[in-house]
């Protein structure tokens, strides 16, 4: 549309723990075929009045949909600015920590085909390769080398959280 802003694609990736262990998931297509990665995606899905999901809850369907793995958002771990492989376009991860609650490792077959979760030491036996980004992060968490924001829901804008 004429004389709006430019866009920026925002995309969600979360570390989902276990005790000392991390969820990976090893994508099935495009550049990251046979890569294990975190489980990542975009505010696609629709609540009721059809928007896309709040950040936070696209992170959690993303979860269970590539893994298998129900979660529950800990708080916001960061914001990494990229840009997409294609196309060059900008885009913004939203990174969430996560807590396991439930749930059998499960992937999805379509866009991941196993799921797992590794400790330090079972990711430095890994030889398959890890993304270079996601193994980074789940490194520095699994080290505790991280801030945290917790999510903050009585905020002006409730029922929406903030994370500050």
């Amino acid at each position: 549309m004429p004389g709006s802003p430019p866009r920026v694609i925002v995309c969600v990736g979360a570390v989902v723990l276990r005790g000392q262990e991390v969820l990976l998931v090893r994508q099935t297509y495009g550049a990251l075929k046979g890569v294990w990665s975190l489980p990542w995606g975009f505010p696609h899905g629709e609540e009721p009045r059809g928007f896309a999901d709040p950040p936070q809850v696209a992170a959690l369907r993303e979860i269970l949909e590539e893994g298998g793995i129900t979660a529950e958002i800990e708080g916001l771990l960061g914001i990494q600015n990229h840009a997409r492989r294609e196309s060059g376009e900008p885009c913004v991860y939203l990174l969430f920590l996560c807590r396991h609650v439930g749930g059998e490792l499960t992937p999805d077959g379509q866009e991941t085909d196993r799921a797992a979760y590794f400790s330090l030491a079972e990711l430095d036996a890994l030889d398959e390769p890890v993304d270079e980004f996601c193994e980074w992060l789940a490194r520095r968490v699994l080290h505790g080398d991280f801030s945290l924001i917790p999510p903050e829901s009585a905020n002006p804008y409730r029922p929406h959280l903030a994370f500050l």
